[in-house]
């Protein structure tokens, strides 16, 4: 969750009115940045879907102010796909509040060992990709769209990262229609679950799940794809039924801390109150909505005192977070 609620009833606990924070120019290192990769169709029935998706993809990160680049769209040219990619990766800061999306469209494979993203010329593995994020310390968010892509969530699972995948295991092999969904879901108003004005990249992947859910029941056909979401970094990934709206309700077996806060304070298209948040200050807000979350899940586990007594610790610091409104006129 992004903790609205939340952050109102600590507001209204401590007597202060949420007030926009005045408008600050984006520095140059917390502007997101949108990498799209299309790979290659191999049936002439794919390449038009794949390049809606992109397009999709593309518009919704203009709309967002993110820095856009494809690749893989229009003719081939001296530089392979693999190596344009890993050069924008190479170009790109590694460090900031800038969030970097990384979003694959196209097929994937899998030999038992290891999964690869299938693009014009080379591919590249989930291991090669994994390498080349490896230097990243900035918020991350990588979608794999693709048939047989779940080997990449366990090797790209990571503190800070949210990794997406089309299916949950590297023998869904059949072409994954996921990515068609959460394209569609991206921009849908009605995939904003908490009614915030935004979509996240956490409600988008519920929506889109949905969505993928209900094309197969009423085609009356075994689903081929699971998609699934890590955030937490443990590498496990949840599936989006274990979700009641935006919060994960059902955990593993071995207690693995839930996934699904992270991914909902990435936005691709932030509403004007987001915009207009200073860099530093919503940086700070989303590390207390994310302790908040924890402490949450920490509630079965802790004497009630204890646990109202931090949660009141962390609504107070981000109701100090936002000005206090200007004093009116004397009555």
């Amino acid at each position: 969750m992004r903790a609205r609620a939340i952050l109102l009833l600590g507001l209204v606990a401590s007597g202060a009115v949420v007030r926009a924070a005045p408008a600050a120019a984006p520095a140059g290192n917390d502007r997101p940045t949108l990498l799209i990769v299309v790979g290659v169709a191999g049936e002439d029935t794919y390449g038009p879907v794949f390049a809606e998706e992109a397009d999709r993809w593309e518009k919704a990160g203009g709309q967002g102010g993110a820095r856009c680049r494809v690749i893989g769209r229009g003719p081939a040219g001296p530089v392979a796909d693999r190596d344009q990619l890993r050069r924008a990766l190479q170009e790109e800061p590694k460090d900031g509040t800038g969030q970097l999306w990384l979003v694959l469209i196209g097929h994937g494979s899998y030999d038992g060992v290891d999964a690869k993203f299938n693009l014009r010329g080379p591919d590249f593995s989930a291991t090669e990709l994994a390498g080349w994020l490896q230097p990243f310390h900035r918020p991350l968010a990588i979608i794999d769209t693709s048939s047989a892509s779940a080997p990449f969530l366990a090797r790209l699972s990571a503190p800070g990262r949210v990794v997406i995948t089309a299916t949950r295991s590297g023998e869904e092999r059949n072409y994954a229609r996921f990515g068609v969904f959460l394209a569609e879901a991206l921009t849908d108003p009605q995939s904003d679950l908490d009614q915030d004005g935004e979509v996240s990249l956490l409600e988008a992947y519920l929506s889109a799940a949905a969505r993928l859910a209900d094309f197969y029941r009423t085609a009356g056909r075994l689903a081929t794809e699971h998609p699934l979401l890590d955030d937490n970094g443990d590498g496990l990934g949840t599936p989006p039924d274990w979700f009641q709206g935006v919060r994960a309700v059902k955990r593993a077996r071995d207690g693995a801390a839930p996934d699904g806060p992270l991914a909902q304070q990435f936005v691709l298209i932030p509403g004007p109150a987001e915009k207009a948040l200073p860099a530093p200050l919503r940086a700070r807000r989303d590390q207390l909505e994310l302790a908040v979350a924890r402490l949450r899940d920490q509630k079965a586990r802790l004497p009630a005192d204890d646990y109202y007594t931090r949660l009141e610790a962390l609504l107070l610091q981000l109701a100090r977070l936002y000005p206090a409104p200007a004093a009116g006129p004397a009555p």
